[in-house]
């Protein structure tokens, strides 16, 4: 029997969620093919909801659910990113005989054959060491991610013409008999879906809607840019509805851990926060990059209704309801958030009531100030804030300078949290500032918690985090610079009026940089989320540099610094926004305001 091979992919990338994503822009859908179970017996137990039934609740503290999720402001991003190569039934034989699932292997090989469905992602290096090696090279040291080939849905030809004037003339004269069995027993087995599936929507395109889309303004220049770092993305964007019911899906895909799905909705908000113009049409929209047929498709369902299906459906979802409640929560993530749902946990009573001794600290914290962390600050008393920080430090140690960053530093009218970026011409009075300058607001008692402190930048000597190679993953960014996480509050209230402060808590970020690098600190807190990704990416593929907050390194020659931050003559830069404009201008970046990155 004729053995056939399976697909074998290869690119620069290193994660599953990069591949799926690469492997899908090139219409090819597959199903992954999990590893076999471990030994029953190394397989720790797992966290299983009791089988008791649970105490009568106490008083009730949690608000009523959000019907809608809210973005976040967070500048995390990922740095994976790549091109790939497909390369379809012609692999040579080593490679197509070398299992890397077991099960599904000896399954083939039992039937006398290997599955050409299987699709195999590998590593570029892979391709480079077989050929400096002068073989093939088995893939399993390299396999990034195995999948099956989906069936392509079945399509239909064309009726003709005659078949088509048959039909009519039945239809005029009754002789044509209709089934109803047809639909109550045949596509319906088949296809059980089809029995719930919502009707489709129905295009109604006029004369002068076709007129109109002939004359559509023009694409901005920079729309074709790849990076959403070389755009402007104003705050105030002419569709913001629009792209205010994305992001409330894309955190949907959060809850349900979809990573592409994550990636793929931040890129068209990128695209249409970037647009000029408001939308008019959906062949409008899907001249935007990003912006493919599952956005043209939201677009004339937002047209129509107002809303997206996704988003009202979610908010009469009892388990959604729950999700976003608990995604809320500072120091609760997605995973977090399920971990809890899983756990047979529907409220903040629940928590309280049977998970307080299993949560961390933060989350007790985040859980005990739900309420009062939810409430938006105004921009006055996020300066006020910023300023007492800032009396601190120069009290201190006099010479500091300080930037506020985060969504008030793009204009928005409240924030979520207070960000701010501390730093001093001189390198020593950095260096470990972090814990005395919390130290100092916590005895003026306007900290009231720190969730979190680092001082991993001064441990390793205020040096950029360093570069660890393509293939190494150099850290998710949190630790890359001195920062504390604190409750804050304002001590003064009056006393005669109140005997309890009833000043609000309110979440603030402290971040300290060192001088040389302040610019990079102040980039890299400033964008929203999007634009900090593509920043990174732009770095990573068109500059072979490694940006971080920290500072920016070469990749490959031993991963030196580079210095964007200072003048052709070596002088550091007077202030820190001026070292932040030189960051944009040695990076061969157009120089974009802050209210300009606003990506989402």
């Amino acid at each position: 029997m004729t053995s056939t091979k399976p697909t074998l992919c290869w690119g620069r990338y290193q994660k599953k969620p990069r591949a799926i994503l690469e492997l899908r822009s090139r219409k090819l859908l597959t199903d992954e093919i999990q590893p076999p179970p471990p030994d029953s017996g190394d397989v720790a137990a797992a966290d299983t909801p009791a089988s008791s039934q649970p105490p009568p609740k106490r008083r009730k503290l949690s608000p009523s659910a959000r019907s809608a999720p809210v973005s976040g402001d967070s500048t995390a991003s990922d740095t994976d990113e790549g091109s790939v190569r497909v390369q379809k039934n012609h692999v040579a034989a080593g490679i197509g005989k070398s299992p890397t699932r077991k099960t599904d292997q000896n399954s083939l090989e039992a039937a006398g054959k290997v599955d050409n469905s299987v699709v195999r992602v590998v590593r570029l290096a892979w391709f480079t060491d077989s050929l400096a090696k002068g073989k093939v090279l088995p893939v399993d040291d390299y396999l990034v991610y195995q999948g099956r080939k989906k069936a392509p849905a079945l399509s239909q030809s064309l009726p003709k013409a005659e078949d088509i004037l048959k039909r009519a003339r039945e239809d005029h004269t009754g002789s044509r008999p209709v089934s109803r069995d047809r639909f109550r027993h045949g596509n319906t087995t088949q296809h059980p879906r089809l029995a719930h599936a919502k009707r489709p929507h129905l295009d109604q395109e006029s004369t002068s809607e076709r007129e109109r889309a002939t004359r559509l303004p023009p694409i901005p220049d920079y729309l074709h840019n790849e990076y959403s770092c070389q755009r402007p993305a104003p705050l105030s964007s002419p569709n913001c509805a629009f792209i205010e019911q994305l992001k409330k899906v894309r955190t949907l895909r959060t809850l349900e851990d979809d990573q592409v799905g994550i990636r793929a909705y931040s890129t068209s908000i990128a695209a249409v926060a970037a647009y000029p113009y408001l939308l008019s049409s959906a062949s409008e929209i899907a001249r935007l990059p990003g912006c493919g047929p599952k956005i043209v498709e939201l677009y004339k369902q937002w047209k129509e209704n107002g809303y997206l299906d996704d988003v009202q459906e979610a908010a009469s979802n009892p388990k959604m309801k729950v999700l976003l409640l608990f995604y809320d929560i500072w120091g609760v993530g997605a995973k977090t958030a399920n971990d809890f749902y899983n756990r047979d946990w529907r409220d903040l009573d629940d928590i309280v009531e049977f998970g307080w001794n299993k949560i961390n600290r933060v989350q007790q914290i985040g859980v005990k100030y739900y309420e009062e962390l939810q409430e938006k600050i105004p921009r006055a008393e996020v300066e006020e804030i910023a300023g007492i920080i800032l009396e601190h430090a120069n009290k201190l140690r006099n010479g500091f300078q300080m930037v506020i960053v985060g969504g008030y530093r793009r204009g928005k009218a409240s924030s979520g949290d207070v960000d701010v970026v501390l730093s001093h011409p001189d390198s020593d009075s950095t260096k470990f500032f972090i814990n005395d300058i919390v130290t100092s607001l916590e005895k003026a008692r306007y900290i009231t918690h720190t969730l979190t402190l680092s001082d991993k930048n001064s441990e390793r000597g205020q040096a950029p985090v360093a570069w660890k190679g393509d293939d190494r993953k150099a850290g998710s960014g949190f630790d890359t610079l001195d920062k504390a996480l604190v409750v804050w509050q304002d001590p003064k209230w009056d006393k005669a009026a109140a005997s309890k402060n009833p000043n609000l808590h309110r979440r603030v970020d402290i971040i300290i940089s060192p001088w040389k690098t302040a610019g990079c600190a102040v980039v890299g807190w400033t964008g929203g989320t999007t634009f900090e990704r593509d920043l990174r990416r732009y770095c990573k593929k068109a500059k072979r540099l490694k940006f971080d907050s920290s500072g920016v390194r070469q990749r490959g020659d031993g991963g030196e610094w580079v210095d964007l931050e200072s003048d052709a003559d070596g002088n550091p830069a007077p202030d820190m926004l001026t070292a932040e404009r030189r960051v944009f201008e040695n990076l061969g970046l157009e120089w974009r305001p802050p209210e300009e990155r606003c990506t989402g």
